[in-house]
C-alpha cells in the first residue's frame, strides 16, 4: 500500500506538485466528490499506465448541485476514502480546506455551450456551469499533465475537453471505461442510497440499455428504438425517465428520425427509487 500523503491548504499542494516537478516526475489527477468505490479506484489505477504520480481530490462541489438535491445529505466518508486511495496507489489527496475553494467575493463563472447543452442541461440546467467552474480550479491548483475522468458522466467528460481546448489549458483529458458491477450497473456513490429492492430495478438498466442499443445496431429507426426503451423502463417500475437519446460521439449532436449511419452514443438518464441514475454506452 502506498504512503499516501493528505494535504488541505493550496500552498501544501503547490509545494509537494512543485518538488516532484523538479525531480522529473509527471502528475495525474483524479478529482472526486469523495463516497468513493471501485469505479473511483480504476481512474487511479489508470492514471499510473500514464504519469508518475497520482493525485486526488475530494471535495463536495456545492456550485454543480441544484436547490431541492442532495448536497446536504452526500454520503462523506473521508476516512474510508483515503484508505481507499492509498490502497490503489494513489500519492496524494487533496482535501481542500472549507470555504478555501470559493472565498467570500468569488464572482466568476463560466458557461458552456454545444457539448454541454441539452440532456443534463435540460434537467439540471446549472450543473456544467458548477462542473466547469470547480474543473478549471482544481485544474490550474493541481496543475497536472493528465486528468482522468469516467465515461458514465460523458456529457461532463465532453464538456471538459471543450473547457480545456478553449481555455488553453496544458493537460491531457482521459476518458476511462465504466466500471460496472457483477450485474451491469455503473458504479455509484449514491447507489448506497438503495435497499435491496431497489438495487435489483437498477441492475436492469443496463439490460434494457443494451437491448436497445442492439435494435439501432439492427436497423431500427432510433427515434423506435428510444420510445420503446423508454416505456420499457416505466413498465419495469423505474419512477421517470429523464431521456434516452442518441448522439453522435464526439459533438454529442443529436442523432434521431432515421437509421444509424455513423459512431454514436446512447444516453440514459432516469429516476429509480428515488435515486437519479444515469448510464449510456457506444453504439
Amino acid at each position: 500500500m502506498t504512503q499516501i500523503k493528505i494535504v488541505r491548504t493550496l500552498r501544501d499542494l503547490r509545494g509537494q506538485i512543485w518538488e516532484w516537478r523538479g525531480s522529473g516526475e509527471t502528475i495525474g489527477f483524479v478529482p472526486t466528490m469523495g463516497a468513493l468505490h471501485d469505479g473511483h479506484l480504476s481512474l487511479i489505477r489508470l492514471s499510473h499506465k500514464h504519469t508518475s504520480k497520482s493525485v486526488a481530490s475530494i471535495f463536495v462541489n456545492p456550485t454543480q448541485f441544484a436547490p431541492g438535491e442532495d448536497f446536504e445529505s452526500y454520503p462523506r466518508t473521508e476516512e474510508a476514502d483515503v484508505a481507499a486511495l492509498a490502497s490503489a496507489g494513489c500519492d496524494l489527496v487533496y482535501i481542500p480546506e472549507p470555504g478555501s475553494m470559493y472565498e467570500e467575493n468569488h464572482s466568476t463563472s463560466i458557461h458552456i455551450t454545444g457539448v454541454a447543452e441539452s440532456l443534463e442541461t435540460d434537467h439540471r440546467p446549472t450543473f456544467f456551469d458548477g462542473v466547469a467552474i470547480v474543473v478549471a480550479k482544481l485544474l490550474n491548483r493541481c496543475a497536472p499533465d493528465v486528468a482522468i475522468f469516467g465515461e458514465k458522466d460523458y456529457q461532463q467528460l465532453a464538456t471538459i475537453r471543450r473547457l480545456v481546448i478553449d481555455l488553453d489549458m496544458p493537460v491531457k483529458i482521459v476518458g476511462a471505461p465504466i466500471a460496472r458491477d457483477a450485474h451491469g450497473l455503473a458504479l455509484s456513490s449514491r447507489n448506497q442510497y438503495f435497499d435491496v429492492e431497489g438495487l435489483a430495478l437498477a441492475r436492469k438498466l443496463n439490460v434494457i440499455m443494451q437491448d436497445c442499443a442492439e435494435k439501432m445496431r439492427g436497423g431500427m429507426n432510433v427515434d423506435l428504438a428510444a420510445a420503446q426503451a423508454k416505456q420499457t423502463f416505466l413498465d419495469t417500475g423505474f419512477e421517470s425517465v429523464d431521456y434516452v437519446s442518441v448522439a453522435s460521439t464526439h459533438s454529442l449532436t443529436p442523432l434521431a428520425g432515421g437509421i444509424l449511419d455513423r459512431p454514436a452514443r446512447l444516453l440514459i438518464a432516469l429516476h429509480c427509487k428515488g435515486v437519479r441514475l444515469i448510464d449510456n454506452c457506444e453504439i
